[in-house]
C-alpha cells in the first residue's frame, strides 16, 4: 500500500477495551511502556483501510501535554505513518487547548527533532508532565525530553 499522501489517511479513535490488549502488547513488543489499561481515555489507534498501522496516546495538562508512545507497526514502518500519526496526535492535542507538547524518547530524537522539536534538560519540563508516570518512574533517566510549541 502506498504511504499516506495526507492527514486523512491514518484515522485516529481512542482505545476502547477490545483495543486495549492489542494496544499493550504493540507498545510491549516495541519496548515502551505499557500503562494502557491503567490510562485508556489517553490512548489512539492509529489505521489505515481499517488495518492497524499504530498508536500512541496524549496527556493533557492544562496548556501543557505530554506525547505518549507513539509506535508503528513494524511492518508498516518507512510509509510515512509515523507522521500521519503524529500529526493526527498533535491536532488532538490543540483541540483540547494544548500549546505545547513535551515528550521523552530513548530511540526517536531524530525523528521528534525534524517534527520541530527541540531537546530540552528533563527538568524544564512542567512540574505536571514531570509529575507523570512516564516522567517518574516508566522512562529511563537518559531519556531524551523534548519539547515543541503547538501554536
Amino acid at each position: 500500500m502506498d504511504p499516506p499522501d495526507d492527514p486523512d489517511a491514518v484515522t485516529l479513535d481512542r482505545a476502547d477495551p477490545d483495543d486495549r490488549d492489542r494496544l499493550a502488547a504493540l507498545l510491549a513488543s516495541n519496548g515502551l511502556p505499557d500503562d494502557v489499561r491503567e490510562a485508556p481515555g489517553r490512548f489512539f489507534l492509529a489505521r489505515r483501510d481499517g488495518r492497524l498501522v499504530g498508536g500512541g496516546g496524549v496527556e493533557v495538562h492544562g496548556t501543557d501535554g505530554l506525547l505518549r508512545s507513539v509506535v508503528v507497526v513494524e511492518s508498516e514502518r518507512g510509509r510515512g505513518y509515523g507522521t500521519a500519526l503524529c500529526d493526527a496526535l498533535e491536532a488532538r492535542a490543540r483541540e483540547a487547548g494544548v500549546t505545547t507538547l513535551y515528550l521523552l524518547t530513548t530511540t526517536a530524537a531524530g525523528f521528534f527533532g525534524e517534527r520541530g522539536y527541540e531537546t530540552i534538560p528533563r527538568t524544564a519540563a512542567p512540574p505536571a508532565v514531570r509529575g507523570t508516570p512516564e516522567f517518574e518512574t516508566l522512562c529511563p533517566d537518559d531519556a531524551t525530553c523534548m519539547r515543541r510549541r503547538l501554536d
